[in-house]
């Protein structure tokens, strides 16, 4: 494992950031028929599992609030969402912010340990290269909805 690692992390959340910048508000909060949530839905999911990956929130980290799990989490969707609800802009913020914290985490951390084994990971760089495997997965499922939810908007005229 090495620092190509982290690279490819910051190479794909510069991808995430890219196609963020291309969205509006409007667009973020749609939720496209066929699809379980959407897109905003998407960038805090993203935002809350790479800081569980990568900082151990909710108990190791406290830069994204509490609430992020009930919005955010595997299961979750816009559906049951109460409360306030952040938005793209705020989200998109919290993901540059999280991306210069992971770039302050020393490379030989890679081959650490986990304390409980994820999947079949073992140590830490395994995480950070599934980290990215999410990330771009999750962009993928959002450039798709863009697209349809686009495709909608230029039908209903």
């Amino acid at each position: 494992m090495s620092e190509l690692t982290f690279k490819n992390f910051e190479l794909s959340r510069s991808f995430f950031l890219k196609h963020l910048g291309e969205l509006d508000k409007e667009t973020a909060e749609v939720q496209p028929e066929g699809f379980n949530n959407n897109i905003l839905w998407h960038v805090g999911h993203v935002l809350t599992t790479a800081e569980y990956f990568m900082f151990g929130y909710p108990e190791k980290s406290n830069h994204l609030p509490l609430n992020y799990i009930d919005l955010f989490n595997r299961g979750t969707s816009p559906a049951d969402w109460k409360g306030e609800v952040p938005s793209l802009s705020e989200l998109t913020a919290q993901l540059k912010d999280q991306m210069a914290r992971i770039k302050e985490i020393p490379e030989d951390r890679l081959q650490e340990k986990l304390e409980k084994q994820f999947f079949d990971f073992k140590t830490f760089g395994e995480l950070v290269n599934f980290a990215v495997f999410h990330e771009t997965y999750h962009l993928g499922q959002m450039h798709a909805m863009k697209k349809v939810i686009e495709k909608s908007k230029v039908q209903q005229g």
